[in-house]
């Protein structure tokens, strides 16, 4: 990792902490997974770094939300950096592949959310952590989605709706998405 990019990332988790003092550690857990030299590439098998979009409509009022086909769950655009140190840039490219939304713009300045969750093995791979950044992008143009091999369906839904639902993951960013939206 770059000397700067590591610093950019340190002081983007710094601001993150400052806003969600209640998730210091979160932080904690995602600096100390920088100090890796391989931290964002996935043949760092116990741990990496992926990326993902809280991928919001023009209005701001819907989320872009995948039914992943491998973990048969609905969750946000995302997925791993690849040795790519630009976690904005990933967000933003795992966006635009997951969706086929092209008229997209991330915001590289903040942090919107950390999450760190247990992948199961899956064949050769054996379970690992996701440490997840996630970056709001916002889509500025068509909202028709074209799939990809990862989803079994697309779908835009109601954020409002999404802050109730079960996966305590996508109800935090929906949660945080409203709150922000009322300040």
């Amino acid at each position: 990792m770059s000397d700067d990019s590591r610093a950019a990332l340190t002081a983007q988790l710094q601001a993150y902490q400052a806003r969600w003092p209640a998730e210091h550690e979160a932080v904690a857990n995602f600096l100390a997974l920088l100090s890796h030299p391989d931290a964002f590439v996935r043949a760092r098998l116990e741990s990496h770094f992926t990326a993902s979009a809280w991928l919001v409509s023009g209005d701001g009022a819907r989320a872009a939300l995948m039914h992943h086909a491998k973990l048969r769950r609905w969750l946000q655009p995302g997925g791993h950096a690849d040795g790519d140190e630009a976690l904005p840039a990933v967000a933003l490219k795992e966006a635009q592949e997951e969706t086929g939304l092209t008229d997209l713009a991330v915001d590289e300045s903040a942090i919107f959310d950390l999450d760190r969750h247990w992948i199961p093995e899956r064949g050769e791979v054996p379970g690992h952590w996701h440490f997840d950044v996630r970056y709001v992008v916002r889509a500025l143009g068509s909202e028709a989605f074209v799939g990809n091999e990862e989803s079994l369906a697309l779908a835009w839904r109601p954020i409002a709706e999404v802050a109730a639902d079960p996966d305590p993951s996508l109800s935090r960013m929906a949660r945080k998405w409203l709150a922000s939206a009322a300040t």
